[in-house]
């Protein structure tokens, strides 16, 4: 069951609570396992390590794991005059994050909710959540183009105007077939393609860091082209990465010299100059 938080019938103020938010990233992909909230977290610990203030609204309902990922997977969610203060992830409260992983009693229990009412939970999540002053605000997705994503799309644009999306695959020609349906949904719902990403480009060894392509190379790129989207950029299959988003680690700051570290800083400072957030 979600705590009673979560039925709390709460007072709309007459301003949004995205009101001083300056820019709204979606973080998308048409299927799951590509790692997009991996991606969604590296890219907010880049931002916040850029000296931007930024938020994380996890709304993949069924599958909230950034929480773990960001370490903050005990902790509370509370509510002030202005709604629900999201979780803060770091001492100096740049890095906030909102997600029902937070609204549950048990965290091993399922969601098991019909259309209306992940609607109604949305547009909670859109509307009631304190952010405060935000430079970025990302907002991880769960898989596909299902009604989840407009209701995002809907809730978001009553609002705020949503500068545009990350696409997230790996190289893989079954997933890049399904990120290019994505691609598709942005351009009929009117979401600017900020870029794609090509995640588990290649294997890193731990041990000499030679990177391997024990998968196919060059699908997201090729995606790009296809599409006439922008490439962000590569990121390998990394051990490291990996043991860093179980353990709740920040990896950027443990592995600076990493080409992981490189890979994530370049994407991330390309999106920056996109939207010219100095």
């Amino acid at each position: 069951m979600l705590r009673s938080l979560l039925i709390t019938v709460m007072e709309q103020n007459d301003s949004s609570s995205l009101a001083q938010v300056r820019h709204v990233i979606l973080v998308l992909s048409g299927k799951g396992g590509v790692g997009k909230s991996t991606i969604t977290t590296e890219l907010a610990l880049a931002l916040r390590h850029a000296g931007k203030k930024v938020g994380i609204l996890d709304v993949d309902l069924c599958g909230p794991s950034i929480p773990r990922m960001l370490n903050v997977h005990r902790q509370d969610v509370h509510q002030c005059d202005s709604g629900w203060v999201p979780v803060y992830a770091d001492a100096e409260k740049n890095l906030a994050l909102m997600s029902i992983g937070f609204l549950l009693d048990n965290p091993d229990e399922a969601v098991v909710w019909r259309g209306p009412k992940k609607t109604a939970m949305i547009g909670q999540f859109v509307s009631d959540v304190a952010w405060g002053e935000l430079d970025v605000l990302l907002v991880d997705t769960p898989p596909g183009t299902s009604d989840e994503h407009l209701s995002i799309l809907e809730n978001l644009k009553k609002h705020k105007v949503v500068d545009g999306a990350v696409l997230v695959t790996t190289p893989q020609a079954v997933s890049t077939g399904d990120v290019r349906r994505e691609a598709t949904f942005c351009k009929k719902t009117g979401v600017r393609i900020l870029g794609i990403v090509e995640n588990m480009s290649g294997f890193v060894c731990p041990h000499c860091s030679e990177c391997s392509n024990i998968f196919s190379k060059g699908g997201g790129e090729e995606l790009a082209k296809l599409t006439g989207s922008p490439f962000l950029g590569s990121v390998p299959l990394d051990p490291q990465l990996s043991a860093s988003v179980e353990q709740g680690k920040d990896f950027l700051k443990s592995f600076p010299d990493s080409a992981t570290f490189s890979a994530i800083s370049g994407i991330t400072q390309t999106l920056l100059n996109s939207l010219q957030i100095t």
